[in-house]
C-alpha cells in the first residue's frame, strides 16, 4: 500500500495507468457521486432521520450483511412520506460531490461510457444521471400511490432491489453490452454493497469509504475530489 499524495494511496498496480485503456466507469451514486444518503434524507421529513441512518450506517461498515433486508427495513420506515418530500430534498440537500463533474467529463472524452448503479433510488439517479450526461442507470424504485410513498420497492424488469450482487451484475452486463471485458471497467463506491462490483472491475475506486472498502480498493481517495482519481489515470 502506497500514499502517492497526501489522503490518495495505491496498492496491487504501479500508477499512472492510461484512461482510454478503459472503455467503462461504474458509479455507486449515494456518498460517492453526491453528498447524501437520499433515503435518510427522506426519512427527515417524518422525523425517522435517526432511525433510518443507523441501519445505512451499520450496512455501509458491512454490518448488517443483506442489503435487501436492510433497504426494506428503511424503506418500510418511509410509509406515509409525501412524494413531493422527495423534490425537496433534491433541490435543497442534494450537491454533486466534489470532483464529480470533472471526472465524468474526462472519462466521456476518453471515449468512455459511464454507469451509474444504486441501491438508492430512480427519482435521485435519473436526475443525476441526466445532470452528469451518464450513458447508464439502475436503481430502486420507490411505491407511491395518491401522492404518498407505500413502504415499499417496486418490482423491475431485473429484478426488485439493487443491493451488491445486481451491482456487479449490472456492471458485468453492460461490459458485455458494450463487448469490452471486465478488466476494461472501473468501479468507484464507498460502502460494502459496493464490493461485489469493485471486485470484478479492472480498477477500483474508494471515495472517502468505510474502512472495509479502503482496504480492498486499489485506489482509496481519503481527501479531496473525485476527480484525484486522475492522478491515477492520465
Amino acid at each position: 500500500m502506497k500514499e502517492l499524495s497526501p489522503g490518495l494511496v495505491v496498492q496491487r498496480f504501479t500508477p499512472p495507468l492510461a484512461l482510454a485503456d478503459f472503455k467503462l466507469i461504474a458509479f455507486d451514486m449515494d456518498s460517492t457521486l453526491i453528498n447524501i444518503e437520499c433515503i435518510d434524507e427522506i426519512a427527515d421529513a417524518v422525523g425517522k432521520k435517526a432511525e433510518v441512518a443507523a441501519i445505512t450506517e451499520a450496512t455501509m461498515r458491512g454490518e448488517i450483511k443483506d442489503f435487501k433486508e436492510s433497504l426494506r427495513r428503511r424503506v418500510a420506515l418511509l410509509k406515509g412520506v409525501p412524494v413531493a418530500a422527495l423534490q425537496q430534498v433534491y433541490d435543497q440537500r442534494l450537491q454533486l460531490n466534489p470532483g464529480a463533474a470533472q471526472l465524468v467529463l474526462a472519462c466521456k472524452a476518453a471515449g468512455l461510457k459511464v454507469l451509474l448503479v444504486s441501491g438508492g433510488f430512480t427519482f435521485f439517479a435519473n436526475r443525476v444521471k441526466d445532470r452528469l450526461g451518464i450513458d447508464f442507470a439502475r436503481s430502486n424504485l420507490l411505491d407511491e400511490a395518491d401522492g404518498l410513498l407505500t413502504g415499499e420497492v417496486v418490482q423491475q424488469s431485473w429484478g426488485d432491489i439493487c443491493d451488491g450482487a445486481e451491482k456487479r451484475r449490472t456492471l458485468l452486463e453492460v461490459a458485455s453490452l458494450l463487448g469490452i471485458s471486465a478488466a476494461e471497467t472501473i468501479a468507484v463506491g464507498d460502502g460494502a454493497n459496493d464490493l461485489p462490483m469493485m471486485g470484478e472491475a479492472g480498477l477500483s475506486v474508494a471515495f472517502h469509504a468505510k474502512p472495509l472498502v479502503r482496504e480492498q480498493a486499489m485506489v482509496a481517495i481519503n481527501e479531496g475530489g473525485l476527480d484525484r482519481l486522475l492522478e491515477v489515470l492520465r
